[in-house]
């Protein structure tokens, strides 16, 4: 079994446990992964029900993130897609997903988190203010270049990596998400 097979086994067994949500009806969120995701649960609850983002809730879950992502915030994850993760090696993704690599698996997750509570409005606002390139310090001690590209937020992380915002404003009891197309690293 490829650690990605146990990766959506992992994220599967947390959904079966009970975390899925029930009816989605006018909560003005957008759908991310096919599943609901609901303004009053929070960043764990909901992620876990998209099936876009198994190899995401599987990695917090190694990480030990759970409690502080389902903590009170407010929290900005920009939230990298199981295709995200899928650019990079399966080698190099069990490595991560080891009980010895589990802080810079935390480290990696973090530079997606950023304290506070930052809709795609307020983002643009900030890049447009700062001159077309905004600095978004995050939890885990990264400093990610947040620019508009068109009408989308890109996220350039401290190797040059760039992601862009797919889906933006997924809003959570405990802050926001924004669905990213890569996943970001610290400088190491």
């Amino acid at each position: 079994m490829t650690i990605k097979t146990k990766l959506t086994a992992a994220a599967l067994a947390v959904i079966a446990s009970g975390a899925i949500a029930g009816s989605h009806s006018d909560t003005g969120n957008p759908m991310v992964g096919g599943a609901a995701m609901f303004p009053d649960k929070n960043i764990v609850e909901n992620a876990v029900n998209s099936a876009d983002h198994t190899t995401l809730v599987a990695a917090v879950k190694q990480a030990d993130l759970v409690d502080t992502l389902m903590g009170p915030g407010p929290f900005t994850v920009f939230a990298p897609t199981n295709a995200a993760f899928d650019r990079i090696t399966d080698e190099s993704l069990n490595q991560l997903m080891m009980d010895q690599h589990k802080k810079q698996l935390a480290q990696i997750l973090t530079c997606h988190v950023v304290a506070a509570n930052a809709m795609s409005d307020a983002i643009a606002g900030m890049i447009a203010d700062d001159g077309g390139t905004h600095p978004v310090p995050t939890v885990g001690g990264c400093t990610l270049q947040a620019k508009m590209s068109g009408g989308t937020i890109t996220l350039t992380d401290e190797q040059g990596r760039t992601a862009n915002v797919t889906v933006a404003d997924v809003k959570q009891s405990n802050g926001v998400i924004h669905v990213i197309d890569r996943v970001l690293l610290p400088a190491m």
